[in-house]
């Protein structure tokens, strides 16, 4: 009897010696994981930030390539040769973007050339605000005279800037041209080999489950993507015509111009709506000789903004695509720190793309990993699943 009971416990203690090997094993694998992560997610902000000039247009490129690619898709299918469809997707782009900048740009050179003229007008219409501060004013000149009066004197040296819009224009051209001529060829040779890399990316897989669940996760990134970079464009093409026809029955100059920053910085949340608020007062202010009338376009803005951001936008956007606001505030503080306004832009389609991705490969468990098994792994899910199941 004794002898037969002794080779049974012989297993069960092998058993839970290489249980215990294998939990180590996991949890030093997890740990060497986590560190890299956190590594790479230390130093690829810095990586960003340092490299703009290359990321930023290259980003900026594959971001708007593929919101265009359920365009290309739509000339493949009849019977339009890939290149040719890359080709006619870029030219449409460009358009569309060139309409946009000249309708802000061409205006915004002819005000910039008035106020020179009009700064006496918004200097009258807000002195009754500056009477406020008068006595403030009178102090610090007081003090900045005697300062003045004591420093010693010296040669003055100049710096020579550009003393017009055109002059800053022409001065940044040759760079932004030539980043433009980069992003625009990236966009055609992505939308040039979409199908194949796709068709290869697919085929490449050693499973059929695996080719499915790429073949997935690669139509979820365009169709998210895509959906909502078009869903917003017209949400803000509209929003910015009813604000253009607003001002130009209130009288206010270049109403296309205003209307377009409006549809531009509309992209950006949050802080968008209160740069182009400001934009807004400054501009009546040069408009109107009053300073209650200056607050009228700003405060018709936030109306029509208040009905688009509470009513309009989720009730089309949030059926489609749910993203948590908290997630879209810190995207868009962490782009805007990396690569400024353009990375602001890029912020939202740049976590809907991450966020698609990670849903269908799964987040790591960083509180599995502390707190229970000590996997990066999420084993609960499937559990949850076959009890939902039964």
């Amino acid at each position: 009897m004794d002898a037969r009971r002794k080779p049974a416990k012989l297993p069960g203690k092998e058993e839970a010696y290489e249980d215990t090997v294998d939990a180590k094993r996991v949890r030093l694998l997890a740990s060497l994981t986590l560190i890299g992560g956190v590594g790479l997610l230390l130093g690829l902000p810095f990586a960003l930030r340092a490299g703009a000039e290359f990321f930023l247009p290259v980003t900026a490129a594959l971001v708007i390539a593929i919101a265009l690619v359920p365009m290309l898709e739509w000339f493949e299918r009849r019977g339009v040769p890939s290149k040719l469809a890359s080709a006619l997707c870029v030219v449409i782009f460009l358009a569309i973007a060139t309409f946009a900048a000249l309708s802000i740009v061409l205006p915004a050179i002819d005000w910039v050339a008035l106020v020179p003229e009009r700064i006496d007008r918004v200097t009258a219409t807000l002195q009754p605000v500056l009477d406020l501060y008068a006595s403030l004013e009178r102090f610090v000149d007081n003090i900045a005279s005697r300062i003045a009066s004591s420093a010693e004197t010296g040669r003055e040296v100049r710096i020579a800037t550009p003393n017009s819009m055109m002059g800053i224009i022409a001065a940044s051209a040759p760079h932004a041209a030539i980043q433009l001529f980069f992003a625009l060829l990236v966009i055609y040779f992505f939308l040039a080999g979409w199908t194949g890399m796709r068709r290869r990316t697919i085929k490449s897989r050693g499973s059929f489950e695996g080719a499915m669940t790429t073949a997935r996760v690669i139509q979820q990134v365009v169709e998210a993507t895509s959906t909502y970079i078009g869903t917003i464009t017209v949400i803000n093409v509209c929003l910015g015509a009813v604000t253009a026809l607003i001002l130009w029955g209130l009288g206010m100059d270049s109403a296309l111009m205003w209307g377009g920053i409006v549809a531009v910085l509309n992209y950006i949340p949050y802080l968008g709506p209160i740069v182009t608020s400001v934009l807004l007062f400054i501009g009546a202010l040069m408009t109107f000789p009053d300073i209650w009338a200056a607050m009228l376009p700003p405060l018709i803005f936030l109306a029509l903004h208040t009905v688009e951001a509470n009513a309009i936008t989720p009730m089309i956007v949030g059926q489609k695509i749910e993203v948590n606001p908290l997630l879209i505030l810190l995207s868009l503080s962490f782009w805007a720190w990396v690569w400024g306004t353009t990375g602001a832009l890029l912020a939202v389609p740049l976590l809907i793309i991450i966020k698609t991705v990670f849903t269908a490969a799964g987040t790591p468990d960083i509180a599995g990993f502390l707190f229970e098994e000590g996997s990066l792994t999420h084993v609960g899910d499937e559990d949850e699943k076959d009890d939902e199941a039964r």
